[in-house]
């Protein structure tokens, strides 16, 4: 039996391991504010409004993103292997 919950391919990010439908609408959400304040969509636009560009964009993985929980995860094991040494 999958324990895993289903993942809404409307709603997640393609290279999100998680696929945090959370992380999609905060990633779209800034972005649909960059956009709104004059920084130019990748896609073509064709009377789009910017939420909807934005929410595209980052569907198609076109939105970079930085998960900083992971990095510190990342920073934290590799400060606890440099005092191991």
């Amino acid at each position: 039996m999958d324990i895993r919950p289903r993942v809404n391919a409307m709603h997640s990010i393609p290279d999100d391991a998680d696929g945090s439908t959370y992380r999609f609408i905060i990633v779209s959400a800034k972005r649909a504010r960059q956009l709104q304040n004059g920084q130019r969509s990748v896609l073509p636009a064709t009377n789009k409004k910017p939420t909807t560009l934005a929410m595209e964009e980052t569907r198609r993985g076109l939105v970079p993103y930085t998960d900083l929980a992971q990095e510190e995860a990342l920073q934290q094991a590799q400060d606890r292997a440099a005092a191991a040494e």
